[in-house]
């Protein structure tokens, strides 16, 4: 099967839950809600956005450790900051 990085973001809190960049393996769709099927937990998955700001309302993003400089290097081509673990979103819905 195929993976991706993807942003992914626990919906069982309300509208913003702890968010996070992994890999995730798939086989059709990219975007959409998800269940984890043990626990009916909901999720968030969509692909990166190039320019960051994957959070519609305010809060952190944790980048998984494995996929930490693909991530930075490869998606956002900004190689710099390729050590860059955590970011701090303004989200869509952020404010001014």
């Amino acid at each position: 099967m195929k993976s991706r990085i993807m942003y992914i973001e626990r919906k069982d809190d309300g509208l913003d839950g702890p968010a996070r960049i992994g890999r995730v393996t798939f086989s059709r769709s990219f975007k959409a809600n998800y269940f984890e099927v043990a626990t009916r937990t909901g999720y968030w998955i969509s692909g990166c956005k190039k320019r960051g700001g994957d959070r519609l309302y305010p809060g952190l993003i944790e980048i998984d450790p494995d996929v930490l400089e693909e991530y930075w290097v490869e998606i956002r081509k900004l190689p710099d900051r390729k050590d860059q673990k955590l970011i701090r979103c303004k989200g869509k819905y952020g404010g001014a």
